[in-house]
């Protein structure tokens, strides 16, 4: 065999092996972004288990779902829920109070792990997060004072001032109510029900379960008039992190079936209100 013969086979080799390369190479690199955007496979969990911690975003004055109590301590329904779930996960919880009004793109941006704190789940905000399924239901509703007897449909709510909590769903619904005198949105509720007590709003509209606490806080001072709509409440988590979300339904599932929601609830609500679903 002549060498230009040797050589013709030696440059068809190099391309074989060149091309197969290049082959073994879009493979690989197809295979990995097919797995990143399945999300079947990512390292929330383990950044949560190597942490040591779940961090939460929270609004701290949305009793009864958390608040702080008169030693300043972190209280509520979600705190105790996230305290038992994170008890079985083997992590710590820490809660990061946040501005409600931005608490989506400050979970987004990496501030915290995910939001649990009675947040309704909704299309819009399905757009941005991943939610799991509802642990517990309630509605809008429109709070008075209680010898307010001149508003008892969404028509005498016309001419009114009315108050909401600014970026909740309290907001979404009020800003449907019609011919209102104007809506004043407050950073808390607290902030809120102060100014309906001192007679500069005619009536608030606010989550039911945060309303109906407020009154067996201060007996006869409030009462819920109508119902707006009925929301269910969610763990709110980034698209990608894909294990930590099933890893904390499934212990959300348990808590379910085992009877601890149950009985979490029933301190909270003196019923059992919870769900999953």
């Amino acid at each position: 065999m002549n060498k230009r013969i040797l050589r013709k086979i030696g440059l068809i080799i190099t391309v074989f092996l060149l091309i197969s390369a290049v082959l073994v190479g879009c493979t690989s690199n197809s295979s990995s972004s097919a797995s990143k955007s399945s999300g079947v496979s990512d390292n929330s969990l383990q950044r949560v288990k190597q942490a040591g911690k779940l961090t939460i975003g929270i609004d701290d004055a949305f009793p009864p779902m958390e608040f702080r109590d008169d030693k300043n301590q972190l209280v509520g329904y979600d705190i105790d829920l996230a305290r038992e779930a994170g008890k079985r996960l083997g992590v710590k919880v820490e809660w990061i109070p946040t501005d409600w009004n931005g608490v989506i793109l400050a979970l987004k941006s990496g501030k915290f792990d995910i939001i649990w704190s009675g947040m309704s789940i909704t299309k819009e905000r399905a757009k941005e997060v991943d939610f799991s399924p509802a642990y517990i239901n309630e509605s809008q509703v429109v709070v008075v004072k209680a010898e307010n007897n001149t508003i008892k449909t969404q028509d005498d709510l016309k001419g009114k001032v009315v108050g909401t909590q600014l970026g909740s769903t309290g907001e979404e619904a009020a800003k449907k109510l019609k011919g209102l005198k104007d809506l004043k949105k407050y950073s808390k509720y607290t902030e809120a029900f102060l100014d309906l007590d001192a007679g500069r709003l005619d009536a608030i509209v606010v989550d039911e379960l945060v309303g109906r606490y407020y009154m067996t806080k201060r007996p006869n001072q409030f009462k819920v008039v109508l119902s707006l709509n009925k929301e269910p409440f969610g763990i709110a988590y980034r698209k990608q992190d894909k294990e930590l979300q099933k890893a904390l339904n499934k212990v959300m599932a348990e808590m379910k079936k085992d009877g601890t929601m149950a009985r979490i609830s029933k301190k909270w609500f003196g019923e059992d209100i919870s769900t999953w679903e």
